[in-house]
């Protein structure tokens, strides 16, 4: 019934993880027929991609109109024409005039002694050429004294700024490529797992890859869509549109959701697995289990194209269907069904966060990784299709530092030699956690500066962010912000604001994973904002011009997407460009850069049993780990029942809304009034038991302090479990409380009550499993419902240039 499957280990090829490998195919398909821009009813419309800022990293394709004679920006519509994303918007690109004029961007660069930090009437405004001297003199100077690895550069999510960031700082010297999130644990988990296991990442086929999508003559709907720890309608991850599943679902698509609330598509789905937070892992080595014994597994793929299925199966098989609803709280009959479900062709699965933030979250994602692998949903039409980026664009990834930095520069990075998943999986970050303890205690060596881009660490990213973040970079002794609104982050602890202007202000180059599209300036920038990659472009040329081709920002672009054969005038031309796609390209020798068939693995084959975890240290095979903090397990230092009587119920956090990207928005009157307070999910019987109405400001409570939300009392989750908004801070707020933190960031933010720390292997963190108290707070306690009037107010006093 188990076969084993003998290969020759050498018949493959590198131990080197490359996933921005990409065998250039020909053009299939350009917008060419259609104008960029053109005149209608008054207006000048031009059309473009919405890549941030503001806003997510989705990319939308977007039609901005302008006024012709004035050239102020008008309106924002959704792009009908565009085959990827075909119109649709969310109310954050809607909502895009209100961020654009909004009195509150930043438009001019600032600066203010280290000593003011906090003080907001202490910035000054300064030109763009005494900024950069300022930047440059600082940095150089602690690059003489103490090396450029003193010098940590961090990112956020969203704006396609990370080649360009890069780039900068490979310029100046440092390797010190940073993303504040304990464990490092959003999306690069789950891409480092699927580097190291199959040499390239997977998405579901949503047909995205054809420009005529779904009415595509090779694609097929996927026959079931697993929906796994995240809520794709709100979060639109990984380069992949909620939309998409709902379309999929109309051409026959069945649903299975794996999550503990009760979303929209759990309740649309044909399953519905309300699983116990963190023991995903439990439920795929279970479904693996199931699929291998009752001779679900796709015999020939196993055979043909994986390696180590025998100490795969051998990692499943305490997995009983009765111990896995006994670990994950999901009945045997329905992991029994998911797992017939997931052996059905062809299935495909959106996956998100909640895989990342579990301790063990490399193994985790192999568990899931290894569903799809022995069923054979690989590269098939309707399954999990491998990505690359088209013409090796770097709109998206960082450049390889190898082609920047030595050898010994590289090593500097932060936790690269500590972890060697880290190190070798093609991730070029730093270890966030070690990150945070070396710029707290300045061993082995002071982070004596920092260049923070596109993020708000204290109100978004860092778990304990008042006892840890806020001191870690307060340690420096030069901090640069780049953003377009003042944030709790920069108003604590920077000293050079750098302001960034709204898309329709700039140019640049939006591809990801299927095609490629510029965007194009429509209006002029206000103030004297730049874009993040005008900024980086500039500064980073006065470091090491050699790695900016190009005598125009323009120019670089060209040289950017050169594999096109296109400029950037001529790609702006062509609207968007879509290369030929190919399945199943393991099987033609397209999915290795040595062209041999197979995957980009040490075996060649997709490893259900990893070669590289192994020489790391690290189990091979996948397998599952209980949460520190659950209500079977709590770390030792505390005497477990009474921890647990104490703080007895489970608390997930990470809520995503429709009116937010992360710790984006909050000063947007529309946006604001959609989900104008922090919300906590609470199910009735658990609110009756605590005395907690609807609408009751409330204390979330557990030993690292406690965090303030509205109580918003619905049957979508489990009795034991409360779920928590994500990212809240309050721009209409005081921005000098110390202890509240500046804009009340501290009073809200569940990170607060999150413990810093990773798991084994670098990666992971327990942002989805902790265990709580809630109670309502004393009247004197509460803080308040926001005003909306003062918001709309506030957004009134730029009336003349709406």
């Amino acid at each position: 019934m188990v076969k084993r499957i003998e290969m020759e280990v050498e018949q493959g090829g590198t131990n080197e993880v490359r996933p921005d490998f990409f065998r250039e195919p020909p053009v299939k398909y350009t917008g060419g027929d259609l104008p960029w821009q053109w005149e209608e009813d008054g207006m000048i419309a031009t059309r473009t991609g919405a890549w941030a800022a503001p806003g997510c990293h989705d990319g939308c394709g977007v039609i901005v109109y302008t006024d012709k004679e004035t050239g102020k920006f008008v309106k924002v519509e959704g792009d009908e024409e565009s085959p990827y994303y075909q119109g649709r918007l969310c109310a954050r690109c809607i909502a895009l005039k209100e961020a654009v004029y909004h009195p509150d961007r930043v438009l001019y660069p600032m600066k203010r002694d280290p000593k003011d930090r906090g003080r907001a009437d202490k910035w000054e405004r300064v030109t763009w050429d005494e900024a950069y001297a300022l930047i440059k003199s600082k940095f150089d100077a602690i690059k003489a004294e103490s090396g450029a690895k003193s010098v940590v550069f961090h990112l956020g999510t969203g704006r396609g700024t990370a080649p360009y960031m890069t780039r900068l700082q490979y310029a100046f010297g440092s390797v010190q490529y940073a993303y504040m999130l304990s464990g490092n644990s959003c999306y690069v988990p789950r891409v480092a797992a699927c580097n190291v296991l199959m040499g390239t990442y997977c998405v579901p086929d949503c047909s995205q890859n054809h420009f005529d999508r779904y009415e595509h003559e090779g694609w097929v709907p996927p026959k079931n869509i697993f929906v796994w720890g995240n809520n794709p309608l709100v979060s639109n991850a990984d380069g992949n549109l909620g939309h998409w599943v709902v379309d999929c679902m109309k051409r026959g698509s069945k649903l299975v959701v794996v999550d503990p609330k009760l979303t929209w598509l759990a309740a649309k789905a044909d399953l519905w697995l309300q699983i116990r937070c963190g023991t995903d892992s439990a439920l795929a080595l279970a479904m693996g289990k199931y699929i291998v014994e009752n001779d679900l597994y796709d015999y020939e793929f196993v055979e043909s194209w994986c390696y180590g299925f025998e100490e795969y199966y051998e990692a499943t098989r305490e997995w009983t269907l009765e111990r896995a609803a006994e670990v994950t709280w999901i009945p045997e009959e329905k992991i029994a069904r998911a797992a017939r479900m997931m052996a059905e062709k062809p299935t495909s699965v959106q996956w998100g966060l909640a895989l990342d933030m579990t301790m063990e979250c490399l193994a985790g994602s192999a568990a899931v990784v290894d569903l799809w692998s022995i069923t054979g949903q690989i590269d098939i039409p309707g399954g999990m299709v491998t990505v690359h980026q088209p013409f090796n664009i770097q709109t998206w990834n960082p450049p390889d530092p190898a082609e920047c930095l030595t050898i010994e520069e590289q090593k500097t990075r932060i936790g690269g030699e500590d972890f060697p998943a880290l190190k070798y999986s093609g991730v070029v970050l730093t270890q966030a956690d070690m990150t945070v303890d070396q710029m707290l205690t300045n061993r082995p060596y002071k982070i004596r500066a920092n260049w923070i881009q596109s993020t708000n660490p204290l109100s978004c990213t860092a778990q304990e962010p008042n006892t840890r973040m806020e001191q870690a970079y307060k340690n420096a002794e030069f901090n640069v912000m780049v953003d377009p609104f003042m944030t709790p982050t920069a108003q604590a602890c920077c000293d050079v604001f750098l302001p960034v202007c709204m898309y329709p202000e700039r140019n640049g180059i939006r591809s990801i994973y299927y095609h490629v599209q510029t965007t194009n300036k429509a209006c002029q920038a206000l103030g004297e904002s730049k874009s993040d990659m005008e900024i980086c472009w500039e500064l980073g040329r006065q470091w090491n011009d050699t790695l900016w081709p190009g005598e125009t920002l323009e120019e670089f672009f060209t040289f950017t997407m050169k594999e096109t054969g296109m400029s950037f005038e001529e790609a702006r031309e062509e609207n968007w460009i879509y290369p030929e796609y190919h399945y199943e390209k393991f099987r033609t020798g397209e999915q290795r850069p040595d062209g041999n068939l197979g995957f980009n693995t040490p075996t060649g084959r997709i490893e259900l049993y990893s070669t590289l975890f192994g020489q790391w240290g690290q189990k091979p095979v996948p397998h599952y780990a209980e949460p520190p903090y659950s209500p079977n397990q709590v770390p030792e230092r505390f005497d477990r029942d009474e921890y647990l009587e104490k703080y007895p119920l489970i608390m997930t956090t990470g809520a995503r809304q429709w009116a937010s990207f992360h710790s984006e928005h909050r000063q947007i009157p529309h946006l604001r009034a959609l989900h104008p307070n922090p919300e906590f999910e609470i199910a009735p019987e658990t609110a009756e038991r605590y005395g907690v109405k609807q609408g009751d400001w409330c204390w979330i409570e557990n030993h690292l302090g406690r965090v303030q939300l509205k109580a918003n009392v619905q049957p979508v989750l489990d009795p034991s479990t409360i779920s928590l908004d994500h990212a809240w801070w309050f721009p209409e707020r005081n921005p000098e409380d110390e202890g509240a933190g500046c804009y009340d960031t501290y009073v809200s933010n569940a990170n607060v009550i999150i413990e810093a720390g990773c798991g084994e292997s670098g990666f992971g963190n327990n942002c989805k499993s902790h265990m709580c108290r809630v109670y309502p707070c004393e009247p004197e306690e509460i803080i308040g419902d926001t005003d909306m009037d003062k918001i709309v107010e506030r957004f009134a006093m730029n009336e003349e240039l709406v």
